[in-house]
């Protein structure tokens, strides 16, 4: 029984280390540390915002999630975080990101933390 309990242990402990991000590049840039926030106040966004920010960090991984990343930015204080997915399988009949079937098979997820350096307007 006993060799059946650490082949069962070591079984956990291999998904365990295949469901976790592999591939880490993480690249901080701002000079200044933030505090954190918490991760629902950290916009995510597939683009640049059109107001004035700054970069204050860059996070790759393959294997990582969206909300992984948003996390992260969280952790040092981004605003928002810009999302971008790479990779992945793709249907040749839908050339369009947005309308693709696939997009949730992608490989290596990119995240650019951002800190706005002006406040929103507020009018928006």
């Amino acid at each position: 029984m006993n060799n059946h309990l650490r082949l069962l242990l070591v079984a956990f402990l291999l998904i365990g280390l295949a469901a976790c991000a592999t591939d880490v590049a993480n690249r901080y840039y701002a000079s200044t540390t933030y505090p954190p926030k918490s991760p629902e106040q950290v916009e995510v966004l597939r683009q640049a915002p059109s107001r004035p920010y700054e970069v204050i960090a860059d996070f790759q991984s393959r294997g990582d999630s969206i909300k992984s990343v948003r996390n992260k930015a969280a952790m040092i204080g981004a605003d928002a975080v810009i999302i971008s997915i790479l990779g992945g399988y793709y249907e040749r009949s839908e050339q369009w990101a947005s309308n693709d079937a696939q997009s949730n098979t992608y490989s290596r997820i990119c995240g650019t933390a951002i800190r706005y350096t002006q406040q929103k307007p507020k009018n928006q």
